[in-house]
């Protein structure tokens, strides 16, 4: 069984996160540039098996798409072309950077700590990867 792969996706940055190989536990993986994810993606696939990405998908609070969603959808679907045979599900992403920055408040991390950006995105990623987690176990 392979692994799943979350992926917050952002004009300018990329969160990931990644189960360990029996899919019990999301961790964050890192962070990278929005230009360079499908070759980062490329690279993890050729060294670790991955059965799954699972993509934000940017809504507003009436349930419409958000103005985000303009440059997450291309991607979904150049991520989907380059990997044919990886699955790729979606998931609502909302809240999900406000409660990265509730977690490092809860953390205990320093008000420059949490300035990092690329931190918000790597736990954000992987809080997109827990609501997935929780999501396909209820289905079981």
């Amino acid at each position: 069984m392979g692994r799943i792969l979350a992926i917050d996706y952002g004009r300018k940055r990329t969160g990931l996160a990644v189960t360990d190989q029996r899919r019990i536990i999301a961790g964050g993986l890192t962070t990278v540039h929005s230009k360079d994810v499908i070759t980062f993606l490329k690279e993890y696939c050729s060294k670790e098996e991955v059965d799954c990405f699972v993509v934000g998908e940017a809504f507003d609070m009436q349930n419409k798409a958000s103005d985000a969603s303009r440059y997450i959808e291309p991607f979904v679907k150049h991520l989907r072309k380059q990997f044919p045979n990886i699955s790729v599900e979606r998931i609502d992403e909302r809240f999900t950077s406000q409660m990265a920055m509730q977690t490092m408040i809860d953390a205990g991390l320093s008000r420059k700590a949490r300035r990092n950006k690329a931190l918000v995105d790597t736990i954000s990623a992987t809080i997109i990867l827990q609501y997935y987690l929780e999501k396909i176990s209820r289905i079981k």
